[in-house]
């Protein structure tokens, strides 16, 4: 049996970012990813601002750079195949130029991750899937599973951090997950090529039958995420009904028209959903196996890389104190919590809003009207502003006062 002081389940950047800090404070780190890297994964493709000061400490943020990205200047909103209408991130207390977003393929990203993380003295096994937590008393104590000779492999460690994503072991092994209630969404994404995108902005389209995010991730290529109600689907070809309801939309259809769809599309089902506190002692839970957010209201990389960072100062302390029991690693839940709830909350309350054409063209209307009700909105999508900043009677009134101030006026 291997023995290391950390086990990482996962090779994104939530894993790799909490593999990177605890290594180069000098542990023993083993990373398990059960994909050999280079791979791809379905997403937005775009970083939020807040995330550039994270990816800078990792040692990522110059890597990715050199790869030349694209840097959007916010988002460009139309509700329901009304006029599009921009708006750029707020400008932040010290700076004198307005933040902005990175918009790079993941199958670019996760490799600099994972090269990173093995610099910083990580020990990287890829094609190695974790399929089981060792257990003793009510703390993990390590891990076990099958490498790509198919050979089994047990790895003892007093603390694991599941970064495994939505299918993460943590969630299927705990019974974690708590499902919306409603309809379940399923996001559907390619890449194209020679898509007019006239600015750099991330197009955000509502309409039937759902919504997508336009982003140029460079090398004239665009990535377009479709997302929708499962059941509006009703059994169709997958490729078929994502050109079709994509290019249904107007303003997409001007953007899109000339372009060529570069692969089949890539699914993914369930958005949004919860996960409930950890059972047991010994193990964390990073990004996207701690919860998943809707698109519209911002991209998991950032509260990956967040989350991580939380989690690497609470692996610290109880390696430190050679503490690991489910009390001992509690205060990272309350500090997850802490942080994350509102926003979980706001994803919530917009896809209500999003799914009913009325009330979102209405906050649309407003938002056009006040030019810093919509900066702070997209300050908070974009991980600038904390989401209480919205998710508030305030906000809500301002709203409420910039509509009734538009009909006055129009």
């Amino acid at each position: 049996m291997d023995n290391a002081d950390v086990i990482v389940i996962g090779g994104g950047p939530a894993g790799c970012s909490a593999a990177i800090g605890l290594s180069r404070l000098g542990y023993n780190v083993m990373l398990c990813d059960q994909a050999k890297f280079p791979r791809d994964k379905v997403c937005g493709e775009f970083i939020s601002p807040a995330a550039d000061p994270i990816l800078d400490r990792l040692g990522i943020l110059s890597r990715i750079e050199t790869l030349n990205p694209k840097r959007l200047k916010g988002v460009c909103i139309s509700s329901y195949e009304g006029e599009e209408f921009s708006i750029d991130y707020p400008l932040q207390p010290g700076l004198a130029e307005r933040p902005t977003s990175l918009s790079v393929s993941r199958y670019e990203l996760d490799s600099l991750f994972v090269e990173e993380a093995k610099r910083a003295g990580v020990e990287v096994r890829e094609q190695c899937k974790v399929t089981e937590f060792l257990f003793e008393d009510d703390c993990v104590i390590g891990a076990r599973g099958w490498d790509a000779n198919k050979t089994a492999f047990s790895i003892h460690a007093p603390l694991v951090i599941d970064a495994g994503g939505r299918n993460a072991l943590s969630l299927k092994k705990f019974h974690l997950k708590e499902e919306p209630v409603g309809e379940v969404k399923i996001a559907m994404a390619a890449h194209w090529e020679g898509a007019h995108i006239t600015d750099d902005y991330c197009y955000m389209h509502v309409s039937d039958p759902g919504y997508t995010g336009i982003s140029n991730v460079g090398r004239d290529r665009a990535n377009v995420v479709l997302v929708v109600d499962r059941h509006s689907m009703n059994g169709e070809n997958p490729d078929k009904f994502y050109l079709d309801a994509v290019l249904k939309n107007s303003q997409r259809y001007k953007i899109l028209r000339n372009a060529k769809c570069l692969e089949s599309v890539r699914a993914l089902e369930s958005l949004a959903f919860s996960v409930k506190s950890v059972p047991c002692g010994g193990l964390l839970m990073v990004g996207d196996a701690m919860g998943f957010i809707d698109p519209f209201t911002g991209e998991g990389i950032y509260l990956s890389l967040r989350s991580s960072e939380i989690a690497v100062e609470v692996a610290v302390r109880a390696l430190k104190n050679s503490s690991f029991s489910r009390d001992a690693l509690n205060i990272y839940e309350v500090r997850r919590k802490k942080e994350f709830d509102k926003k979980f909350l706001l994803s919530r309350i917009l896809q209500k809003l999003i799914c009913n054409q009325f009330f979102c063209n209405q906050v649309v209307r407003a938002l056009k009207g006040d030019r810093d009700l919509a900066e702070t909105l997209v300050g908070v999508i974009g991980d600038l502003k904390p989401a209480e900043t919205v998710v508030s009677s305030r906000f809500l009134l301002q709203l409420i006062a910039a509509y009734s101030k538009g009909v006055y006026v129009s």
